[in-house]
């Protein structure tokens, strides 16, 4: 399961669309090591002004590597976390998820090229 969702929050979607704020909170209890994860890196955006910083840190362990690949793997939850910080998302590998400023569109294609994706290869991350 990718997210635990509260009976009043299944109530709301029964009835319509429910708020990013909603979706985002149910994110942030579900999934609190990825929560942690993209939060650290806005914040480190936000305090530096740099236009790009990513996590390079491997998952403690296996639940944590699970969340950050939920996170990661769903389309509506990196969407509402890129509308929820104005930042942009992208992934590599098992762990590195890197968050760009809109405006940092060079930097952004870079990170999602294939040239970036196969220099970012070790044997290590064969099976994570």
């Amino acid at each position: 399961m990718s997210l635990i969702v509260p009976p009043s929050l299944v109530e709301q979607v029964e009835k319509g669309p429910v708020a990013d704020a909603d979706f985002v909170n149910c994110i942030r209890m579900s999934l609190p090591y990825a929560w942690s994860v993209v939060s650290g890196l806005a914040r480190q955006l936000a305090d530096t002004g740099a236009s790009v910083t990513d996590n390079q840190t491997p998952p403690p362990d296996e639940q944590s590597r699970g969340e950050l690949l939920r996170l990661v793997g769903s389309d509506a939850m990196r969407g509402a976390i890129e509308r929820h910080f104005g930042l942009r998302m992208a992934f590599q590998n098992c762990h590195r998820v890197a968050l760009f400023d809109p405006a940092a569109t060079d930097e952004f294609d870079e990170f999602v090229s294939p040239r970036a994706q196969l220099l970012n290869q070790r044997p290590e991350f064969v099976n994570c």
